[in-house]
């Protein structure tokens, strides 16, 4: 029997328009035998939120620059409880000063990651998130 395949969700929330970092962890996840949707920039919390339930996502990963991560996430994570979607993985990347993150983790955020960050390390650790969830 095959294994499903775990459904990753990439999303660049709010106004920042860079986004080669979240690109290059949709190509480590996907290299890593993981679908992949990336749905592209400026994407609005509720956006995020409808993607991922229209496309059934086991995890949500959002790459912010833009320093709205307070805000953003958040809005996201109370979009896909709204949504029922209780069990998905919300992780985060980008530049999120040390100081917020343990708030961002308070909010439902599984890991945050900063640049650099190995994405054999990012792979690990979704995986091991979707094992625990299930």
């Amino acid at each position: 029997m095959t294994e499903k395949k775990i459904r990753v969700l990439i999303a660049k929330p709010g106004l920042d328009g860079h986004d080669r970092g979240a690109k290059v962890v949709a190509r480590a996840l996907r290299d890593d035998g993981m679908e992949v949707i990336y749905t592209g920039l400026r994407q609005t919390p509720e956006m995020i939120a409808e993607a991922a339930l229209q496309e059934d996502v086991d995890v949500v990963g959002l790459s912010i620059l833009s320093g709205a991560h307070n805000a953003l996430v958040p809005q996201v994570i109370a979009n896909l409880q709204a949504n029922g979607q209780t069990d998905v993985v919300v992780f985060l990347g980008g530049i999120i000063p040390e100081d917020d993150i343990q708030n961002l983790l308070d909010h439902g955020v599984y890991k945050v990651y900063g640049p650099g960050t190995d994405t054999r390390e990012v792979c690990k650790d979704i995986r091991e998130a979707v094992k625990t969830k299930a």
